[in-house]
């Protein structure tokens, strides 16, 4: 049990910064954007690139950010100069990175475990609460800019940003580029800790997102003080351990997707019949207690 907390956790902390990067397109734009699922592999490899050209892990990990954010010019690129929809713009930019992928290595498997990484000579769980901790308070702090308070009213109300002069298009571009840059990240993390890049570690990798921040949100539903980016690291958490738990119970890692798939099932459904139910549950105990 112990083992599986530990990684579950260790986990969980990289697919936080998949959910908070997830989190400024799917909650805060309200922007379906599937081109992570070719963003986080690109995090892989463009590490795997640099990693094996020499340069220090810390450095190839930063480089993995900024690429990242190329994707989300890419696809707001494709949505809003040539007027493709989001959806759509999304799953192209997808498409284009498998093979920038590809082409970044030359092949699909880049073995790591003869390089160095940033959890060389520390604990792994140490340098991701930190790395963890760090992107959330500054996501914080920058969602209180006036940057951020105009990318936030841009997902809320674009037209109330027009109206005060702005051009909604730039926090478009910002909060893609952001969140590209966030999920690349995860990616270089991932490939850190399997000690691999892999073509199709990116499958499915939206949902996995979506269900962390799905949980965090019905986790913590009640406290509205609670920042979304610190729902996105809960969730994270708790979708691992999940994950994990049925994997450790007997399933096999190819159910992983079926259990990804039915995990965020559960908690969609919990979302909509939950308060019904409740509800329902008040007004039955109402009425046996009348009665008596």
């Amino acid at each position: 049990m112990n083992s599986l907390i530990m990684t579950s956790t260790e986990q969980g902390l990289i697919f936080a910064v998949l959910a908070i990067g997830v989190t400024i397109t799917y909650k805060i734009l309200d922007f379906a954007d599937l081109s992570v699922e070719g963003t986080f592999p690109m995090g892989a490899f463009i590490f795997a690139r640099f990693i094996t050209s020499g340069l220090s892990p810390v450095t190839s990990t930063l480089l993995a950010f900024v690429f990242g954010t190329f994707a989300g010019l890419l696809t707001y690129t494709l949505n809003i100069k040539l007027k493709i929809r989001a959806l759509l713009s999304g799953i192209l930019t997808m498409t284009i990175l498998y093979s920038v992928n590809l082409r970044l290595n030359g092949k699909s498997n880049i073995g790591l475990f003869s390089y160095d990484s940033i959890f060389q000579g520390f604990s792994t769980i140490v340098v991701l609460v930190a790395i963890v901790a760090a992107i959330k308070i500054l996501m914080d702090l920058f969602l209180k800019t006036e940057i951020g308070y105009l990318l936030i009213a841009t997902g809320d109300n674009e037209t109330l940003v027009k109206s005060l002069g702005e051009n909604s298009n730039k926090y478009k571009l910002i909060g893609l580029m952001l969140s590209n840059g966030l999920v690349s990240l995860s990616g270089a993390l991932m490939a850190q800790y399997q000690g691999f890049a892999e073509i199709t570690m990116g499958t499915g990798i939206i949902v996995v997102a979506i269900a962390s921040i799905i949980i965090g949100d019905t986790i913590i539903n009640n406290n509205k003080k609670i920042k979304n980016t610190t729902r996105a690291v809960a969730g994270a958490l708790i979708y691992k351990f999940i994950g994990n738990l049925a994997i450790d119970l007997g399933l096999t890692p190819t159910d992983l997707k079926a259990i990804n798939a039915i995990i965020v099932i559960c908690f969609l459904s919990y979302n909509t019949f939950g308060p019904e139910l409740k509800k329902a549950s008040i007004k039955k105990g109402a009425g046996v207690y009348a009665d008596n």
